[in-house]
C-alpha cells in the first residue's frame, strides 16, 4: 500500500524497539537459524546482529520467523509498519494467539476440531492407527468390554505358522501385560472376581512347539526370564457363557461401536500419550481437507442443479 501524496508509512522497527528485540532474542537457547547462517549464529556475539540485520531490512520475515517468540508489548512495536499487508496479518495472526478475544476462541476452537477431524481421516485412511490389535494396546480394557471377552483369548498366545520362537516369546509377553492391565482395572471397577480374566500356564505346549534356531537361544533365554515375571505365557481362560456367544454381525456391531468410542477419544484429546496434539491443532495444512471438502460440495451442488 502506497503512502498519501507528501506522507511516508514508517518502514522499520524504531531504534529502541529494535535493540531490546534483539537482545533478548539473541539470548535464546535453541533459537532458530536458517542452515547458511548456523555458523555464524553459533557464536553468541553474532547472533544480535544476524537478527538486528533482518529485523531492519525485512520486518515481515522477521515476524514469520521470529513472531512466536516475541511478548505482547514486542509485538506493539511493529504496529507503526501496520500499513503493510504482510506484516498486518502477522500481526493479527499473533495478537491474536496471546491475546484472544471471545471471536478468536471461537474460531480457534472450530479451526482445532476440523483439524482433528481432517487427521483422523488421515489416520483412518493411511495407516494401524485405529487396527484392532492397535486399539487393544492402547485401551485393552474397553476393547474386552466391546468384543475381547467374546473372542477366544487362548488363540492370542499361540504360536503362529512361520513364527520364530523368540518371536512368540515376545508376543506373549505383550500379551501378558495386556491381560495384566485388564484385570487390573476389573478389580479397580469391582467386576466380581468369577468373570477377571486370568492367567493359565501351558508350559508342555510350549515345549512341544518349540523349535528355535541357533540364534534364537539367548533371546529365549531373556524372553522366559521376563515371562516368569508377569506370570508366565497368558492364556485368558475367561469364556463368555454360551448364552452369550455372539453371530458374526454382531461381534461387528460390537467392532463398529468400539471403533467410534476410539474415534471420539482422539477428538477430545484423550489420545495425548500416543499424539502430539499441539503438532496436530497447529497443522494449517490440515484446512486443506476442508478446503477440498467444499469444493466438492459446490461442485456436487452446482450439478444437481444442472440435472
Amino acid at each position: 500500500m502506497e503512502a498519501p501524496k507528501g506522507q511516508k508509512f514508517q518502514t522499520t522497527v524504531g531504534k529502541e524497539g529494535m535493540e531490546n528485540i534483539t537482545e533478548r532474542l539473541s539470548s535464546l537457547e535453541n533459537l532458530y537459524f536458517p542452515r547458511a547462517l548456523q555458523s555464524d549464529a553459533a557464536d553468541p556475539s553474532h547472533r544480535k546482529s544476524l537478527l538486528h540485520d533482518l529485523l531492519s531490512r525485512d520486518p515481515a520475515v522477521f515476524l514469520e520467523r521470529y513472531g512466536g517468540q516475541l511478548t505482547v508489548d514486542e509485538l506493539h512495536e511493529f504496529d507503526p509498519l501496520g500499513n503493510d499487508y504482510e506484516i498486518s496479518w502477522h500481526l493479527k495472526n499473533l495478537k491474536s494467539k496471546l491475546s484472544p478475544t471471545a471471536e478468536d476462541l471461537r474460531s480457534k476452537s472450530v479451526a482445532v476440531k476440523n483439524r482433528r477431524l481432517a487427521y483422523l481421516n488421515k489416520l483412518i485412511d493411511g495407516g494401524n492407527y485405529f487396527s484392532e490389535d492397535a486399539m487393544r494396546h492402547r485401551e485393552p480394557y474397553l476393547h474386552h468390554e466391546f468384543v475381547g471377552k467374546f473372542q477366544d483369548q487362548t488363540a492370542r498366545s499361540m504360536a503362529r505358522p512361520g513364527e520364530r520362537w523368540s518371536e512368540t516369546l515376545i508376543r506373549r509377553s505383550e500379551e501378558a501385560i495386556l491381560i495384566s492391565k485388564i484385570r487390573e482395572e476389573q478389580q479397580r471397577l469391582g467386576v466380581p472376581e468369577s468373570e477377571w480374566v486370568v492367567y493359565g500356564g501351558n508350559q508342555q505346549q510350549e515345549e512341544e512347539e518349540e523349535e528355535e534356531d541357533d540364534d534364537d537361544e539367548e533371546v529365549e533365554g531373556a524372553m522366559k526370564t521376563q515371562l516368569q515375571s508377569v506370570g508366565s505365557a497368558p492364556s485368558a481362560t475367561e469364556q463368555p457363557d454360551k448364552d452369550e456367544n455372539l453371530t458374526a454381525e454382531e461381534m461387528e456391531d460390537r467392532m463398529d461401536q468400539f471403533t467410534t468410542v476410539m474415534h471420539q477419544k482422539f477428538l477430545s484429546g484423550e489420545d495425548h500419550e500416543h499424539l502430539d496434539y499441539e503438532k496436530i491443532d497447529d497443522d494449517e495444512t490440515l484446512d486443506d481437507h476442508w478446503h477440498q471438502e467444499a469444493t466438492r460440495d459446490a461442485e456436487d451442488r452446482y450439478f444437481a442443479d444442472v440435472d
